[in-house]
């Protein structure tokens, strides 16, 4: 059994959910695909594919199956591009995860200049603040905000990204402006539900210890226009707030409380030949942001 060509076959008919669609894309009989699935199936051990007279429906064994073969055939296409001395452009699918709040305000313009550049590259990227699995879930690159921890994994800095503690004008007004750290403990407080509890942020603590009623999100844009509507005290990064900091909308208060900086990371896996399309990207991103990045640029106006 040709092993590449069976898992190309049931990549094709799953995706397509019919033996006669993969068999005209293949340019096989509807039979030899039938036979290619069969003998991969028996290979594994495992039914990949429930048949019915109309259409065929991936098991569960068989959607686990798609997303590492669609990652192996990804990186064969890549390794023979590698290869041949005629094309050594990028080119491929390149699987992305990326933050909600990162991907929707600042991702686009990097991933239309990008590909202006790479006319072969299709970029397929997921936003989910869930950090991923890369390599069981397929994702060539995950982008994520944080701090570097040891990992078999290879992360490269693309930007700095700072936190800050904001409220809006109005809010300030009403309930006055926090000096210390045991003020925020009498303060409403806008919190992120994924922020790392033992990260070790005494403005985080202390705002935590509030009686107030506090509101708690998964998502730092909700959290950021709630601030804006002076509903109480937020720790955000400046990639979600700085344009509100900008325009007056919010104020930063007790910078000297204020948590590390965090950093931008791509993530991908170790490998001794990466993919071009990988590596493209890799070096396409490395300082587009702006060192410190663009979206900072209200802190050095104001000085």
């Amino acid at each position: 059994m040709d092993r590449i060509l069976a898992m190309r076959t049931f990549c094709a008919v799953a995706k397509s959910g019919s033996f006669t669609a993969a068999a005209d894309q293949l340019e096989l009989s509807p039979q030899l695909v039938s036979k290619y699935v069969s003998q991969l199936e028996h290979h594994l051990g495992v039914r990949l594919l429930n048949r019915t007279t109309r259409r065929v429906h991936m098991t569960e064994a068989g959607e686990r199956y798609l997303t590492r073969a669609l990652f192996v055939l990804d990186e064969i296409e890549d390794m023979e591009n590698v290869a041949g001395e005629s094309q050594q452009e990028a080119k491929g699918r390149l699987r992305i995860s990326a933050p909600v709040s990162f991907g929707v305000k600042h991702l686009s313009s990097l991933f239309h200049d990008f590909q202006q550049a790479n006319a072969g590259v299709t970029i397929d990227c997921q936003l989910n603040d869930r950090k991923v699995d890369i390599i069981e879930e397929g994702f060539d690159i995950a982008l994520r905000v944080g701090q570097l921890k040891d990992s078999s994994l290879i992360a490269k800095k693309l930007a700095t990204v700072r936190i800050c503690i904001c409220a809006s004008p109005s809010y300030l007004r009403r309930y006055g402006t926090p000096t210390s750290l045991e003020d925020l403990k009498s303060h409403r407080y806008l919190r992120y539900s994924y922020l790392d509890p033992t990260a070790g942020l005494s403005a985080h603590n202390a705002l935590c210890e509030s009686d107030e009623n506090n509101f708690i999100c998964n998502n730092g844009d909700t959290l950021s226009q709630m601030a804006v509507q002076g509903a109480g005290i937020a720790l955000q990064p400046t990639f979600i707030c700085g344009e509100a900091l900008a325009n007056g909308e919010l104020v930063e208060i007790l910078p000297e409380l204020a948590p590390p900086d965090l950093g931008l990371f791509a993530i991908y896996a170790h490998r001794q030949l990466l993919a071009s399309k990988v590596r493209t990207f890799l070096d396409f991103a490395d300082g587009y942001f702006g060192s410190p990045p663009y979206w900072d640029a209200y802190k050095a106006d104001s000085k």
